[in-house]
């Protein structure tokens, strides 16, 4: 059994930005969202820059309309993720050291997810840490924190995480949020059953449906070949799809979670499945690279 990292890949600090929160409620289908999964899924592996048409005709495949695509542009570009520059007639997009940095440390944990088992000692780190009601921002920003980190809540601000390695990750929120706070790492005694305390802590049950739908859904794209912009657009909406189980999945070891966990099956599937769309995709995104290009055949469109 390989044992993988426990630290999440993404800062609590910085996840905010990638336009999803842990639960899955936002960023799912926002212009924004999916241009950060062309920016990871296609951009990146191939050397950091884009047409602005090439990025605006793969977001029209997801249904978002053109305007929407150059708002979402240029929100990202006043926020230091993409640098523009100018060709001729044409606008060539940059990922910034920023955004191809967070990109990679994603694409590690987006692309592994699930995959591999990891071991687990039986002990648990406990973060204890109470916030007036009244002061509402400061709760709500460790919430969120906490969520991104992996760490459940079984209220009265109790806190658990079975990844005792965490403890740096959580001690770095806790002193940016200025909340005073205790950790400390217990195990189960005599009484008491880990899945049961992980039940408490994280919603498994829906999890469990995330993943099953995910399956099905993975399943009716395998059953047919998908060739051009439609292997783009099938690969596009799968890997947005997947790029949220790292957010929603506070990746417990197996030993806390039901027999019939469907999440290896479905990590299985997705990286079938994307391995599959992947030629006829880049092969639409080359041919619309060199068709957007001064003095393509669409350059001016």
């Amino acid at each position: 059994m390989r044992s993988m990292p426990a630290e999440p890949s993404i800062p609590p600090s910085l996840a905010p930005m990638l336009d999803a929160r842990r639960d899955g409620a936002a960023g799912v289908d926002s212009s924004r969202g999916l241009l950060m999964t062309l920016l990871g899924e296609f951009v990146m592996p191939d050397g950091g820059s884009v047409w602005t048409q090439t990025l605006v005709a793969a977001l029209a495949l997801l249904d978002v309309r053109d305007k929407a695509a150059r708002q979402a542009l240029a929100r990202m570009e006043d926020r230091g993720w993409l640098a523009r520059t100018r060709v001729g007639r044409q606008t060539r997009w940059n990922l910034t050291d920023r955004s191809r940095a967070l990109l990679e440390s994603g694409a590690e944990r987006i692309y592994a997810f699930g995959r591999e088992p990891r071991s687990w000692d039986q002990r648990w780190l406990v973060l204890l840490a109470s916030i007036p009601d009244t002061d509402r921002t400061a709760r709500y920003r460790m919430t969120q924190g906490l969520s991104w980190a992996g760490f459940g809540s079984l209220g009265q601000g109790v806190w658990i995480s079975p990844w005792v390695d965490r403890e740096q990750t959580v001690v770095q929120l806790m002193h940016e949020l200025g909340i005073e706070a205790t950790v400390f790492r217990a195990e189960i005694g005599a009484m008491g059953s880990g899945g049961a305390l992980a039940a408490q802590a994280w919603d498994v049950l829906a999890l469990h449906a995330e993943y099953e739908e995910f399956l099905l859904e993975s399943k009716r794209v395998s059953q047919n070949p998908h060739r051009g912009a439609d292997a783009t657009r099938y690969l596009a909406a799968l890997v947005h799809r997947w790029r949220r189980f790292p957010l929603l999945d506070p990746d417990l070891p197996d030993e806390l979670l039901p027999d019939d966990w469907p999440g290896r099956a479905a990590a299985e599937a997705f990286a079938a499945t994307r391995r599959r769309l992947l030629p006829a995709a880049w092969d639409w995104w080359r041919a619309s690279e060199t068709a957007y290009a001064p003095g393509g055949w669409r350059a001016d469109v």
